[in-house]
């Protein structure tokens, strides 16, 4: 049986130019600085993003985790929000690997507001541990992909520097938000003190992510991402899918945004489900008016040959991706329809 992957927007596969460009890239020895493709990647991540430097690194973790690193110390604590995946889904590292504290505050879909972030911040007191920074997450994991006005994001970061604070910007998906919003990524990260953007998520790139900040702070990262073996040898190799990606699929982003929202339509047009809003790529429904089981659930539409991701006991998952196109969405609905839409 073939199957419609809506997992995540991780299980792209390259495409044949994608595999040219990385089969032909010219490569160096990146650790010693040598790697032409990756220093390429690297400078025009750097430059979109309105950042003055760029590391490329092999996760979405590791960006983030050295990017925190980078705006605290051990001792300290960074504010984010309950839901953020810098909280759930990095193994504690915050914690395990520099000693920081994240002081988790609930968002409404996934973001916080200034007052917010200002409450945390309070005099030296030798009994509190400091704030130091605030992480954000754009767009937004567990809340469908949820997208940051550029107003109230901006808004954020100039609060938190108004406070003595400074901002990490999880842009995992961030590629995701200018598409839906119609901004640049300068536009979204420019103010930002550190970023982390992904290019095996939408864009499709097989490996890879990139932390942004200044020249210094690049330079401290490097070093870190040594101490945690991130430091890769002739990853031009990998880095020219990245580069591929980012030249040519972040314009087509759209089309994945559409087809979530013919997806979320067609669920919503079911009984007793409730959609969460779409607003890029990820589709979450809520079984529970249904009294059904998320896990139960995933395992009909597998054996349908729809592949989905139940992210609780009553929620699922379907995110879109550039390997979908619209025959597989049509196929993936029926099994949908079949599974969710009856009374069973």
């Amino acid at each position: 049986m073939s199957f419609v992957d809506l997992r995540s927007d991780t299980v792209t596969r390259p495409t044949p130019a994608m595999r040219r460009a990385m089969a032909e890239a010219e490569v160096g020895d990146d650790v010693y600085g040598e790697d032409p493709t990756v220093r390429a990647l690297e400078e025009e991540t750097a430059r979109l993003l309105g950042q003055e430097d760029a590391l490329y690194v092999p996760s979405g973790t590791m960006a983030n985790q050295i990017g925190l690193a980078l705006l605290a110390v051990p001792g300290s604590e960074i504010v984010v929000e309950q839901d953020s995946h810098v909280m759930n889904y990095e193994g504690g590292a915050a914690a395990a690997l520099w000693g920081i504290t994240l002081r988790p505050l609930p968002g409404v879909r996934g973001r916080l507001t200034p007052a917010q972030v200002r409450s945390m911040v309070s005099p030296a007191n030798e009994h509190v541990a400091p704030v130091l920074a605030v992480a954000v997450e754009n767009t937004h994991n567990r809340h469908a992909g949820s997208v940051w006005p550029r107003a109230d994001l901006l808004e954020l970061y100039r609060d938190a520097h108004a406070a003595g604070l400074l901002a990490h910007l999880d842009g995992a998906r961030l590629w995701n938000a200018c598409a839906a919003c119609g901004e640049e990524p300068a536009a979204l990260a420019g103010l930002a003190d550190t970023v982390s953007v992904c290019f095996s998520k939408g864009l499709g790139a097989p490996v890879g992510s990139v932390l942004a900040s200044t020249v210094d702070r690049i330079r401290r990262a490097r070093y870190l991402r040594k101490r945690l073996g991130g430091g890769m040898r002739q990853a031009g190799i990998v880095a020219a899918g990245a580069l591929y990606a980012l030249r040519h699929h972040r314009h087509r982003l759209i089309e994945d945004h559409r087809r979530a929202a013919r997806l979320g339509e067609c669920l919503r047009e079911m009984p007793g489900l409730e959609v969460l809003p779409v607003e890029s790529n990820m589709v979450i429904v809520d079984l529970a008016g249904r009294n059904l089981s998320a896990y139960e659930r995933v395992e009909r539409l597998a054996a349908d040959g729809v592949l989905a991701h139940a992210v609780s006991p009553s929620r699922v998952r379907f995110v879109t991706h550039m390997d979908l196109d619209d025959a597989g969405l049509e196929r993936a609905l029926l099994v949908l329809r079949a599974a969710l839409g009856g009374s069973q």
